[in-house]
């Protein structure tokens, strides 16, 4: 009888898995020490050629500092990553010293010319001035020109204003990049954070030493200072579309060539389970604890949609909610950090309630103390999320009046690592502790003989889980922004990503085999094959976000090549979802398990939709070079966050309500209304609203340059705020399947007390 065993061995595929991390964790740190060596240098002093200095290193680090304290990246971005609202303060800063350098280059050297010879010329003395690296390594100082100091006075002259002033012109573009009605800066921390945003747009805009390319990979298009994409950008992104199809090729061959077997050996040997094994499975108390983690989901869920409307919203309005100044409490900074740190601290707690569900019920006991290591942990989370918000609203507030206050109870300024460090560490130590309460749980499984790797799967994804979010503790409070970013990326893309997709794909597998629906060794092998194709991928294709982070030209080339594998394994989401289909409905205990199987479903399409077409829709390099920061990004974004993990969430948290509530007393008209308005909602959100406003400002982006697309003026242009207004039907709609949801939840846990009295 054919097996998995015939073709790739466990053992074998154990090896595979193990060499290939080690090798692409080598090569990932390598390429990390890379980046700290080669990244843009922070000059000790700024001067012009007279030696009137304009900024010191101090005031570039303390910019920084100020930066993160009044949002970050939740209130406009830098190189690209960050909010859409405001603009990206590099390439703001950029084409604002360009447009003033060139009014300055006044000069004729040569009677006759005219005005359009004229204009070509100071535009090539232009970029000569600001594309030279005046950079001396030995002294660490900057010099510029008289010109060009002059030009960099008259924009820090713009961010005074704007971030500390009352002129007509800075009120209105304050309510346009919907900043904070109050909390304004002091006059020497405008000049600091007017350093930082200097730095960000020098290091865009100068050559690195010996070579023609910026630190950014000559990122942003900006046509007035000749930045445009590299020859490396365009030949990566097309040697990374054939090395694609390649991929494809290949997997489908072996799809093709394995699919008899898979279909013979799919099913257990002694055939499928007649009832439902797990049904009557011991509830322990450890288990019964974790329900009110699930109430918690339910309630940042809620707030997290709640936040996103008003985030929306403040798009159109700046400054108000229909009229009532919502902003004087709650501005658009903490709006979208609560929005989007809401959205992984839901979807995690779900996930992370599961496992403290679910390895309990494998074994059918508890540990001493499990009970209690249980509400612990659920007490150490609610004290991380109201502790963490509270410290963001009260630095968007200014309360924080010390900057290092700030990077420990305030607002780090990192999107989706926002929270201050001591949360940061808090958190860390509490995941630590989950991993801890799952592994004793499951503890007893491994003294069983035979069938243990898919739980040795879910033992090191749990362990990953834990290790890999510290590394959002590698960075300190004055860290370079091209190194914090190296981590931070780490956190975003390997922990949110990757380990927490191959932690629920290894323990939604053992479930199957545990309910006598899927063979152990094809599960294994299954399981096995997807977490290679996926993490030698996704590894290294974490660089795909570094491509013009001030990191060298190699990341370039890594990460468009090997992200290009991130795409492959969801080709074959068909596949997946028929065998998922074929072993979900082939007996009639199965019906009980219809709503979660069902939210299991929708990961696969969300899979191949937001994750697979969206994604790499800004992948290649090429692409990515016009779009990084535009709505493209959140179009992904909320199309792969919420369709995949957040469905994924829902559906493991309905399959722990099967042993919490009855489920014969479900509402199936509020899952059924759930389900179809939360997949309608978010499909209208983003073809209606996301995806058309991420095109056009692709397309202004091209014809005139990346600033533009990203300027108050384009943002509120006729046409953007109509297409942001078209997001609204599909908030309603997903909002009917949120709180259908919510209500769902409510009435199962009264259902269920009504029952047992």
């Amino acid at each position: 009888m054919h097996s998995y065993q015939s073709t790739f061995s466990i053992k074998r595929l154990w090896l595979i898995l193990s060499v290939g991390m080690i090798v692409m964790f080598g090569i990932l740190l390598f390429m990390g020490q890379q980046i700290y060596q080669q990244a843009p240098p922070i000059p000790e002093a700024v001067k012009s050629v007279a030696g009137e200095i304009l900024f010191t290193r101090d005031d570039i680090e303390t910019g920084q500092n100020v930066w993160q304290s009044i949002g970050g990246m939740e209130q406009g971005s830098i190189w690209g990553h960050g909010s859409y609202l405001a603009p990206d303060w590099s390439a703001d800063w950029l084409h604002r010293e360009a447009e003033a350098l060139l009014t300055l280059l006044t000069n004729d050297p040569i009677p006759g010319l005219s005005p359009a010879q004229k204009t070509a010329l100071q535009k090539v003395e232009l970029q000569e001035e600001m594309r030279k690296n005046t950079y001396d390594p030995a002294t660490g100082v900057i010099v510029v020109s008289e010109n060009r100091a002059k030009a960099i006075k008259q924009v820090e002259g713009h961010y005074l204003s704007l971030y500390e002033g009352d002129t007509a012109e800075s009120l209105a573009l304050r309510r346009d990049y919907a900043f904070p009605v109050h909390g304004l800066l002091t006059r020497t921390q405008a000049e600091q954070l007017s350093a930082f945003y200097f730095w960000t747009a020098w290091g865009a805009t100068t050559n690195r030493p010996g070579q023609n390319i910026t630190y950014t990979s000559n990122w942003p298009h900006e046509p007035l200072v000749g930045n445009k994409p590299t020859t490396g950008t365009l030949m990566w992104s097309i040697a990374s579309v054939i090395f694609l199809l390649g991929a494809i090729g290949a997997l489908i061959a072996y799809y093709a060539k394995q699919f008899d077997v898979w279909r013979v050996d799919m099913l257990p040997e002694e055939g499928i389970a007649t009832s439902d094994i797990l049904g009557s499975a011991v509830i322990t108390p450890s288990m019964r604890a974790t329900a009110k983690y699930f109430w918690v989901v339910c309630a940042l869920f809620l707030g997290q949609v709640l936040l996103g409307i008003v985030t929306a919203h403040y798009t159109v309005e700046g400054q108000g909610l229909y009229g009532l100044p919502f902003a004087d409490y709650f501005p658009y900074t903490i709006t979208r950090t609560w929005h989007t740190q809401l959205a992984v601290l839901w979807i995690a707690t779900a996930w992370l309630a599961t496992g403290l569900y679910v390895a309990p019920m494998l074994t059918g006991h508890d540990p001493k103390f499990q009970r209690f290591g249980v509400n612990f942990l659920f007490v150490s989370l609610l004290i991380i999320v109201i502790g963490s918000f509270a410290g963001q609203w009260a630095a968007v507030h200014r309360f924080f009046t010390d900057l290092t206050m700030n990077f420990w109870f305030g607002h780090q300024g990192y999107e989706y690592v926002d929270l201050g460090r001591f949360w940061q560490i808090y958190l860390t130590i509490g995941l630590l502790l989950w991993v801890f309460l799952v592994v004793r749980a499951l503890w007893p499984v491994l003294k069983q003989k035979g069938g243990k790797s898919l739980i040795y799967l879910v033992l090191v994804s749990t362990l990953a889980i834990g290790l890999l979010y510290a590394a959002g503790l590698m960075w300190g409070e004055h860290t370079h922004i091209s190194i914090m970013e190296y981590w931070r990326w780490w956190v975003v893309h390997l922990w949110v990503e990757g380990i927490f997709e191959v932690f629920a794909t290894a323990i939604i597998s053992l479930l199957f085999v545990r309910m006598g629906i899927l063979r152990t060794s094809t599960a294994t092998v299954m399981v096995l094959f997807a977490t290679i194709i996926f993490l030698f991928g996704g590894v290294l294709g974490t660089f795909h976000h570094l491509y013009f982070s001030g990191t060298p030209t190699s990341t370039i080339a890594v990460g468009a090549m090997i992200s290009a594998l991130e795409v492959v394994p969801l080709l074959v989401v068909g596949f997946e979802a028929y065998n998922r289909y074929k072993v979900e409905h082939l007996e009639e205990w199965q019906l009980t398990y219809h709503w979660p199987f069902k939210f299991f479903a929708a990961v696969l399409f969300w899979n191949l939709v937001g994750a697979g077409l969206f994604g790499f829709l800004i992948n290649p390099p090429i692409a990515l070079y016009y779009m990084q920061g535009l709505n493209t990004t959140a179009n992904h974004g909320h199309a792969s966050l919420f369709g995949v993990y957040g469905m994924l969430g829902l559906g493991l948290m309905l399959y722990c309500m099967r042993g919490l509530t009855d489920v014969s007393l479900w509402s199936q008209k509020l899952l059924n209304t759930s389900f179809w308005s939360l997949n309608i909602g978010l499909a209208m959100m983003t073809f209606l609203s996301l995806l058309p406003i991420g095109i056009l400002q692709t397309y202004t982006s091209i014809e005139q340059g990346y600033s533009f697309a990203r300027s108050a003026e384009y943002i509120h242009s006729p046409i953007m705020q109509a297409l942001v207004w078209a997001r609204v039907p599909g908030d309603i709609v997903f909002s009917v399947g949120v709180f259908a949801f919510v209500w769902f939840i409510f009435k199962a846990f009264a259902a269920q007390r009504q029952s047992i009295a």
